[in-house]
């Protein structure tokens, strides 16, 4: 029986990877697909996977793609994504969205009672503890697709194998360890990272990305949203999840145990891995990735992070610690941030800079329902688009 798949980005990187899975596959079949603004593209991949029904966020491109398209549907806005969704008759959802834009989605999903691939991480930064119940009053699956969340989804499966994925046997599992590679930047200082340039910023040494997810990389706030979403996937207290600098990116993720004890998920980095992993879940299939040469690698090695040259991870604990609003306030200050910063409008140090403002100025307040994020999504965004202003 096939799996009728909705593919939410399938224009960037997962989207594109998620594809070649699926032409490799005979159980897996597309029943939707959407894109940002490239309407060439997903217009497309629609006809080689004979679907029917697409979305685009860009109106205007969406208009474009209306007039050239004739095969199927074309879907428009925000709302056009949440009502592809919802009409799909999808079995998976796989959410490639970047940035908060992938809420909404990710809570017509589940909200639907449909298994949600979750690859954008700002779903559970940014909505936490409202989108895990959801998940959990519907009964829809939850599957990580960012490789660190992915391994620690497998690990917890194997050891926790009596338990439920967000509440693991009492005791078992001490800590979670999530591996940064260091991005482009590592072993610089703080003085170093003063005039780093857009380019610079964009070579990332292990892992092919899309602009705004690779300079996040290179200021590791990356891994402050990971942290987050690590805390909502598994339930674990901030304090017992690490971060460790990894360059070579071969252990993805690790779990320590109450008998001292830790288990590791090892491979080369390409994320077919995880992405096959969530599309099949439970099942595997074959993946055409070598198989790991420990001699060949001659080494592994690993240190802490340094959060004063990297301070975006202190601020995302900070926010995290705090709860509420304040992961919301977070994530908007940095996608403001991070634009700029690609535009040019802002230096390499004012993104965390502009990220800090914007939780000074605007704490945290309780989340009682979608609405209140939203509304601290637009404030945020707000008081950091003024800060970066204040930098010109």
């Amino acid at each position: 029986m096939s799996k009728r798949l909705l593919i939410l980005g399938s224009t960037g990187s997962i989207g594109t990877q998620a594809l070649d899975i699926v032409s490799r596959s005979t159980e897996l079949e597309v029943v939707g697909l959407s894109a940002a603004a490239s309407w060439e593209t997903v217009t497309e991949q629609a006809r080689l996977y004979g679907v029917k029904r697409i979305a685009l966020a860009d109106p205007s491109a969406a208009a474009r793609a209306a007039e050239q398209w004739v095969d199927g549907e074309v879907l428009s806005g925000a709302e056009g994504l949440i009502e592809l969704v919802i009409g799909s008759g999808a079995d998976l959802v796989l959410n490639a969205l970047v940035g908060s834009a992938g809420l909404g989605p990710t809570v017509a999903t589940l909200g639907e009672g449909i298994d949600l691939a979750l690859a954008n991480k700002e779903s559970l930064v940014v909505g936490g503890e409202l989108v895990t119940a959801l998940a959990e009053a519907t009964g829809a699956r939850l599957i990580p697709v960012d490789s660190e969340h992915s391994a620690i989804h497998q690990l917890i499966a194997v050891e926790e194998s009596h338990g439920s994925m967000r509440a693991p046997r009492t005791g078992t599992v001490e800590r979670l360890v999530l591996t940064a590679s260091g991005g482009p930047f590592r072993g610089r200082s703080a003085a170093e990272l003063a005039d780093v340039t857009v380019e610079e910023a964009l070579v990332h040494p292990t892992w092919s990305m899309g602009a705004k997810i690779t300079v996040d990389s290179a200021t590791l706030m990356n891994k402050g949203l990971e942290l987050i979403e690590a805390h909502h996937l598994f339930g674990v207290s901030y304090e017992r999840i690490d971060v460790v600098v990894h360059p070579q990116s071969i252990i993805h993720g690790m779990v320590t145990l109450c008998d001292g004890a830790a288990l590791a998920h090892m491979g080369y980095p390409d994320m077919r891995v995880p992405i096959a992993y969530a599309l099949h879940y439970p099942d595997r299939v074959d993946v055409p990735v070598p198989a790991l040469d420990l001699p060949a690698l001659g080494q592994l090695t690993f240190s802490a992070v340094d959060t004063e040259a990297f301070p975006c991870l202190a601020l995302a604990r900070t926010a995290a610690s705090a709860g509420g609003t304040a992961p919301c306030i977070l994530n908007a200050a940095n996608e403001v941030a991070v634009h700029a910063f690609l535009q040019g409008r802002l230096p390499f140090p004012g993104i965390p800079a502009v990220i800090e403002e914007a939780l000074q100025e605007l704490g945290s307040a309780p989340v009682h329902s979608f609405d209140s994020l939203y509304e601290a999504d637009r404030e945020a965004r707000r008081v950091a688009e003024e800060a970066v202003l204040a930098r010109a």
